[in-house]
């Protein structure tokens, strides 16, 4: 099993959300966060600011923003995660900073509370 993390816009969440289930994915969480990239920051403006330099903060403007993004959590069979990726990837796909991004973990085991069903037969 894999636990696939992506991070996407907010205003792209329902369309992920449908071509997900049209993929045949109709279990995920998702939740609300603020975050950002590496983007065009340079890393010692950046630096100023955290510091309390008044001068770094006016250059870093807008660039040291939070946005709201979306992160969606999907435990997936070891065969399913390249078709999640994909779907995320094309749904998600602008070719612009902010895209988002998508991480692949291992899952040693899953659990399910109400019936004690371990493994896949605890995700299906």
């Amino acid at each position: 099993m894999k636990e696939v993390i992506a991070v996407v816009r907010m205003n792209m969440m329902n369309q992920t959300k449908k071509a997900l289930t049209e993929a045949g994915v109709d279990a995920f969480f998702a939740h609300e966060a603020n975050g950002r990239g590496k983007g065009f920051v340079n890393p010692a403006v950046l630096t100023g600011a955290e510091e309390g330099y008044e001068e770094a903060a006016s250059v870093l403007g807008e660039k040291g923003k939070l946005y709201p993004k979306r992160v969606m959590t999907i435990v997936v069979d070891d065969d399913f995660v390249e078709t999640v990726v994909d779907t995320i990837i094309t749904t998600n796909k602008t070719g612009k900073p902010g895209d988002g991004k998508i991480f692949v973990l291992p899952i040693k085991e899953s659990v399910r509370v109400r019936t004690g069903e371990t493994g896949l037969k605890s995700i299906s």
